[in-house]
């Protein structure tokens, strides 16, 4: 089973700020009061900026992660080198 699925199924897809961004909502019925759409765009905006900053911090952190694990391989493989 693949990590973070339940019994193989695939994960769900990742939210990205686009997705937020366009997220549409549907209009309250008649005699209803709904959602203020100003409010509901502001939060959202909201929303896709963190997510954005999230994964931008996400993709650095995994970049530097790469390159700590590459520094990490050479210094064994030059330990091992020297190593009789």
């Amino acid at each position: 089973m693949i990590r973070g699925t339940v019994y193989g199924s695939p994960p769900p897809p990742r939210l990205h700020p686009r997705h937020v961004r366009d997220r549409q909502f549907a209009a309250a019925g008649f005699g209803r009061r709904g959602l203020d759409p100003k409010e509901v765009r502001h939060f959202l905006h909201r929303v896709a900026l963190e997510l954005a900053a999230l994964n931008q911090d996400v993709n650095r952190l995994s970049e530097e992660n790469a390159r700590v694990k590459r520094v990490l391989r050479d210094y064994r493989s030059a330990q091992a080198r020297r190593t009789p």
